[in-house]
């Protein structure tokens, strides 16, 4: 079988073809005979031959056989039917393909198609009378034999490109084939009358609709001819229009955005309007509107970037590969929004950019600190002077697809005000079941968010509304273990700075001892930030030394780091060297990580009265009352010091406000330790909170609680019986070196310490 390419040439079934012999050259021409099978198949630019490639076809080619061999090296060929092509290949020049019948709907009984042929040809009959060539045009018009005969032999005539020509082949069904070439045909004769002056004749309704559309189509011929001579002088217009078509938006938004252009096109450029309009077109078809291919995850692939990236967070990991599994079965975005929540510098944001390089997906972070006004979500009205879309379509835009990472950083620190409650505006964001319909309000119309993985970053879910939190499932980002911080720097944060800094890891070494030394005497936080900072700060006082030096080798050790680093600057809390009765050592949690937090006591002579310093909130004050009460009720006959005493409670660094529901076991054996004059050992610590029952009630944030006390030098540790549970997500670095000891009730600690 013969298989020949063509471009922009209309081709049908049923119709006698008469070809130069050369037009077969380079396609088997040497083969043609009586009989010989030929497939026709059409491309879709034009190509040179060596060139091919499947992608360049379309795939409905039309099949024919020689007729005869004519005088003068001329060919006949007779076109028979249309087939789907597939397995098209070009080796060595040669193409070979693989063709089905393609099904044919033939819902045009002969009557009628003989009736359109008919009319068509007595329209183009009339047609030709009034030109001189109307002689050969009537006799070259009766040879034709039905539609698809006429219709092949008028098209060097019709105003058709190869795409439409293609179009009308490719219509399945008879009628809607008969349909395009009696429209094509028709607008044919119209605008050749509208070049004749054809206005004066009376048309019916149908040919007034053939001359409308005519005149557009040679507008618009002649528009894209000027656009292609001049492509800098397009208009805005025009350039909207084009990029409206090709924008792939869904109806309502198509409606609306072509609504703005036809007020953009008569409004025109002196308008003051022509701004507001402009910028609007600009903004929706910059977005991606089209759903997006399903791209397969490879989970090892994943979970190699996450390790790559991050050191630790074993958890986070594992829940991040199960989300990542159950998109990879459903085929599409499932499942919870993450919220991570943790200290700063524990690796929130960053690793949302690495679920975008493990999904191969953009990126793109929006920082919602501080924001107040709900229009910062949802966009402000167009109404409005200076109005803009929200921040979420903005990130939308700079992705430029419709399936980003999209990463909301710091959720716990929107505010609300009269401008509205941000936090209630992404609701409907972050809801799957609605976010397939998110309407911002600059653009008016609906757009698809299911395909966006949204995570959310904090530091803590205190100032989250309920509603929001609901919505999202929170996972804690520990704070990370000195060994932890050990091996973050030695694998991404020393590599990375020297990069930074131009530096050649040769000629700079960092020892064992200054990198621990750094960790424990310089920084006192969850993260690595600061870590980071020192790190960069190393690095950059060690390029001074290289270049004045001429890049000697350089080795900082734990004894010259000072000369790098100054004096440390940090001065963690250490557990106390003597016991004292009345003082003991709590648990605390910051948005920096744990603290040991030292609860002092005293009495005085007086009146009963009590002083709370130390900047305590309404919670740590409730928690004292609490305290009180207890130990009243525990040691009735010692508490009678607190009628001619007055107690005097304070936590040192007064200077630093200090709430939270975690004190409360602290405060009871601090003053049960003070009325017995029974010190507590330096080398126990505590956290929970009490009831005035006794009951020792749980508390959150143990892991950095836990390494506050192993990092001060405490050996026991107190917990509620209730967080055994969460030791779980407590480094075995850390538990290994303290006695945990799960407690009930406060007498369990009062018994277990002031024996």
């Amino acid at each position: 079988m013969i298989i020949r390419p063509v471009y922009n040439l209309l081709l049908l079934p049923d119709v006698s073809y008469y070809f130069k012999r050369d037009f077969f050259t380079d396609f088997g021409a040497d083969e043609l005979e009586n009989g010989s099978d030929i497939l026709f198949i059409f491309l879709k630019e034009e190509k040179e031959s060596g060139e091919y490639d499947a992608e360049d076809f379309y795939p409905i080619g039309l099949s024919a056989r020689v007729d005869g061999m004519g005088e003068e090296d001329s060919v006949a060929v007779r076109t028979l039917e249309r087939v789907n092509v597939s397995e098209l290949s070009n080796e060595n020049g040669r193409l070979t393909a693989s063709v089905t019948l393609r099904p044919e709907a033939d819902d045009l009984t002969e009557e009628e198609a003989a009736g359109q042929f008919s009319q068509l040809r007595t329209s183009l009959l009339r047609f030709v009378q009034g030109y001189q060539w109307g002689l050969w045009a009537r006799s070259f018009i009766l040879q034709r034999k039905n539609v698809h005969d006429l219709a092949c032999a008028l098209s060097d005539y019709l105003n058709l490109n190869a795409e439409e020509k293609y179009k009308i082949l490719a219509a399945d069904s008879r009628r809607t084939r008969y349909a395009m070439i009696s429209a094509t045909i028709n607008e044919f004769m119209e605008v050749a009358k509208v070049s004749e002056e054809a206005q004066n004749a009376q048309k019916d309704g149908q040919e007034q609709l053939y001359r409308e559309a005519a005149i557009k189509k040679q507008i618009d011929y002649l528009q894209r001819e000027l656009d292609e001579m001049h492509p800098e002088n397009v208009s805005d217009v025009r350039r909207f229009e084009k990029k409206i078509q090709e924008s792939g938006m869904n109806t309502e938004a198509r409606r609306e955005a072509e609504k703005v252009l036809n007020r953009m096109r008569q409004e025109g450029k002196d308008s003051h309007e022509y701004g507001l309009l402009y910028d609007y077109l600009d903004f929706v078809t910059s977005l991606s509107w089209k759903a997006p291919e399903v791209q397969p995850i490879d989970l090892d692939r994943a979970e190699a970037i996450l390790d790559e990236d991050h050191y630790g967070l074993k958890k986070v990991k594992e829940r991040i590969i199960q989300q990542l599994a159950v998109m990879a079965l459903n085929k599409k975005q499932y499942g919870s929004i993450l919220l991570f929540v943790g200290a700063p510098g524990t690796g929130k944001t960053s690793i949302g950019q690495s679920i975008a390089r493990a999904l191969g997906r953009e990126y793109v972070r929006i920082s919602l600190g501080g924001v107040r006004d709900e229009a910062e979500i949802r966009g402000h009205r167009r109404t409005y002077v200076g109005a803009m879309p929200g921040r979420i379509m903005e990130g939308m835009k700079r992705s430029g697809v419709s399936n980003p990472v999209m990463v909301l950083d710091e959720v716990d620190k929107l505010a609300k005000d009269y401008g509205g409650d941000p936090g209630s505006a992404l609701l409907e964001v972050l809801d799957p079941e609605q976010n397939n319909t998110f309407t911002d309000h600059y653009m008016n119309v609906p757009y698809d968010l299911s395909n966006v993985l949204f995570v959310c970053t904090a530091n803590t879910t205190d100032t989250i509304p309920e509603p929001l939190l609901n919505r999202m499932e929170v996972i804690s980002f520990p704070g990370y273990t000195a060994l932890e911080k050990y091996h973050i720097a030695k694998k991404h944060l020393l590599p990375k700075a020297e990069a930074a800094m131009g530096i050649d890891p040769k000629t700079l070494r960092l020892t064992d001892g200054a990198l621990r030394r750094m960790i424990d005497e310089y920084t006192m936080e969850s993260g690595v930030r600061d870590l980071k900072k020192l790190i960069d700060t190393l690095c950059r006082s060690a390029a001074v030394k290289l270049v004045r030096n001429e890049k000697t080798p350089l080795t900082v050790t734990k004894s010259n780091l000072t000369e790098y680093l100054g004096h440390k600057k940090m001065h963690h809390d250490r557990k106390l060297t003597a016991k004292t009765p009345g003082v003991v050592t709590g648990l605390a949690w910051t948005r920096a990580g744990g603290e040991i937090l030292y609860i002092e006591s005293k009495l005085t002579n007086g009146k009963g009265e009590l002083l709370i310093t130390g900047q305590l909130g309404d919670v740590m004050k409730e928690s004292v009352q609490i305290a009180l009460t207890l130990v009243k009720s525990l040691y009735p006959k010692e508490s009678k010091v607190f009628e001619d005493h007055n107690l005097h409670i304070h936590v040192p660094e007064g200077a630093v406000p200090k709430d939270g529901p975690s004190a409360g076991i602290t405060l009871t054996t601090a003053l049960a330790s003070l009325i017995t004059g029974k010190a507590v050992d330096t080398d126990c610590a505590m956290t929970g909170e009490v009831s005035l029952r006794g009951g020792v009630m749980p508390i959150g944030g143990l892991p950095e609680k836990l390494m506050a006390a192993q990092r001060a030098g405490i050996k026991k540790v107190f917990i509620p019986a209730d967080n055994v549970e969460d030791l779980e997500d407590v480094a075995e670095e850390v538990k290994e070196k303290l006695e945990i000891i799960p407690v009930k009730k406060a007498t369990d600690v009062l018994g277990h310490l002031l024996k």
